[in-house]
């Protein structure tokens, strides 16, 4: 049986905690979009994460098709898997960027790092916006949030 979290566990948040889990999870998917990283090592140097800790995030993301699991074979060496994230993998970029733009407002630090999102076309540097379908660009403070079915909103 699916875990379930909260009462409302049809809330899209919810649902996607359920997939996003922890924070191991969210900064091994930062590494993937920002680092690029798909072995094992990588992710294990880039966050000095334990093996086991690591291999029990990762099972679930590959299960859940938010990472591919690849065969590679280095010249000599045994086969081994990497880690490719998969369209739905890349569509967390932007929870990335809001928890980025987050901690940059809320948690600064003068010597911390950010993901910059850019083009792949022009290099254009790429922010987060809430825009309104008229094309009004929103600050957060100017919104309120309510509870909507997901089918009245057009994505599903």
């Amino acid at each position: 049986m699916a875990k379930m979290l909260g009462k409302d566990s049809t809330c899209s948040i919810a649902r996607t905690l359920e997939v996003l889990g922890d924070a191991w999870t969210v900064l091994i998917i930062r590494e993937a979009l920002v680092a690029g990283s798909t072995r094992f090592q990588e992710f294990r140097d880039a966050l000095g994460i334990a093996p086991n800790i690591l291999s029990n995030r990762l099972e679930p993301l590959v299960e859940k098709g938010i990472f591919e699991r690849r065969v590679y074979r280095e010249s000599g060496e045994r086969s081994r898997h990497e880690y490719v994230l998969t369209e739905e993998g890349r569509g967390l970029n932007v929870v990335i960027a809001a928890l980025a733009d987050w901690g940059r407002a809320c948690r600064p630090q003068t010597d911390g790092t950010s993901p910059c999102f850019t083009s792949v076309d022009d290099g254009a540097v790429a922010e987060l916006a809430f825009v309104t379908q008229g094309g009004e660009r929103l600050a957060p403070g100017e919104l309120v949030a309510r509870r909507t079915e997901d089918a009245r909103l057009g994505k599903s």
